[in-house]
């Protein structure tokens, strides 16, 4: 008992020395205008399609779940882990947002590879996500470059659609988060869309349909994805306000219109209601739960100092 204590206190002062070497001023002397490059890069990509806010906002929480926060979701190799099941739903849309802006960053000769990619992709995330309606905030900087990529390392590192609370809530405590942080970051489910097989069983089983699942949403769901449904279709998270970064998604949750189980569960577990009918009352209190808990994600598994590189493509190593 006393070496886990041991082994746990050293594990904290590791981590919490890691992201303690995060500051927003990072680039104040080498890039001191990373943001503002980043921004209308991301803004240009933004404008050329709506796809980038969805897709920039998971492939961040991909990556940060996955080996920490390194931009090793982004490296492409014979194994890498954007080939993982669980990353092949990656729209490209994001891994091209963080192209572009390093491109944009490399265009200024005292910015050129001074910037890593890890950074690029939180600060891009910050962006799309004011840019789709949600709110800004300060984002912390110093991230270096992970050097590895493996389809191993992502088995059994993400949420799964069939996850209940018990399930979520252990996942998300091994990176530092709380089952509050945890129900804010679900809520960014109100973007993006979902292919039709992640949640056909709730639709269609021997059963019927599932008993969380509003009925008449339900029978929406089925004429969308009929049982032998194109698998490029792709189905709206949040069918209210697919395209604005709200707090829409709580309230669909209060009606049974949670398109995952591990959505809907949020709110028919009596532990996590409470939050859900916080959040779906107020979107102040739901922007700032979010903005605490993004921040905190982003500081998973950091590498900083030497520990890692500056990747001059954000698809290979060094």
């Amino acid at each position: 008992m006393k070496k886990q204590i041991l082994s746990f206190l050293f594990l904290s002062l590791f981590i919490t020395s890691s992201y303690a070497q995060l500051r927003q001023n990072f680039y104040k002397n080498t890039c001191p205008n990373v943001e503002s490059i980043v921004k209308s890069a991301v803004t240009k990509k933004f404008q050329q399609t709506f796809v980038t806010a969805p897709a920039t906002l998971r492939l961040f929480f991909h990556d940060c779940f996955v080996r920490g926060c390194d931009a090793s979701v982004l490296l492409a190799n014979a194994n890498a882990e954007k080939d993982h099941p669980d990353d092949l739903s990656l729209a490209g849309d994001g891994f091209d947002t963080v192209i572009k802006a390093k491109a944009a960053l490399d265009n200024i000769p005292n910015c050129r590879n001074k910037v890593s990619c890890a950074d690029i992709l939180a600060l891009a995330t910050r962006d799309v996500i004011a840019l789709a309606g949600g709110p800004s905030y300060s984002v912390e900087l110093g991230r270096r470059d992970g050097r590895i990529s493996t389809k191993r390392s992502v088995q059994h590192s993400l949420p799964h659609p069939d996850f209940k609370l018990d399930q979520l809530n252990s996942m998300f405590s091994k990176h530092g988060l709380s089952q509050t942080d945890m129900i804010a970051l679900s809520g960014a489910h109100t973007l993006g869309f979902s292919h039709c097989s992640k949640f056909k069983s709730r639709i269609y089983s021997k059963k019927g349909i599932d008993r969380t699942l509003n009925r008449q949403y339900a029978l929406q769901l089925r004429q969308m994805c009929p049982l032998k449904v194109n698998p490029t279709i792709a189905i709206n998270m949040d069918p209210t306000t697919p395209r604005t970064f709200d707090n829409a998604y709580y309230r669909n949750l209060q009606q049974g219109k949670g398109l995952f189980t591990s959505d809907q569960v949020l709110f028919t577990d009596t532990r996590s209601r409470p939050t859900v009918n916080q959040f779906a009352s107020s979107n102040n209190a739901f922007n700032q739960a979010f903005v605490t808990a993004i921040t905190k994600l982003g500081r998973v598994g950091v590498l900083t100092g030497n520990k890692g590189e500056i990747r001059r493509d954000c698809t290979r190593a060094n």
